[in-house]
């Protein structure tokens, strides 16, 4: 049995298309370096200076990789590993509309 990482449509470029892609290892950090060995360029777009990037949020089973042990928090086989990018957006012309219209 292996780990499921599914990838974000901008990041499938990486993974020749894949919505999905199975890994192993024992730390987040080791399955993407896994995943990475098969798919080359993705661990560059995940982590920075040793570190999650920013701007990517990554979820072991529906929880927040950041508040279990970052690229340390340990996986195991059968777990699901969904990687998101950090969405934002919008305008403060748009939030001042809303606020104006809250009130």
């Amino acid at each position: 049995m292996a780990i499921e990482v599914r990838i974000p449509t901008i990041l499938r470029s990486y993974t020749d298309g894949q919505k999905a892609v199975e890994g192993t290892g024992e730390t987040l950090a080791s399955l993407i370096a896994d995943v990475d060995g098969r798919h080359a360029g993705l661990r560059d777009r995940l982590v920075e200076d040793g570190e999650l990037r920013r701007f990517v949020n990554i979820y072991l089973n529906d929880e927040d990789v950041r508040f279990l042990g970052g690229l340390e928090t340990p996986v195991a086989d059968g777990d699901t590993v969904t990687i998101l990018p950090a969405v934002a957006g919008g305008s403060w012309a748009a939030s001042d509309r809303i606020a104006r219209v809250a009130h």
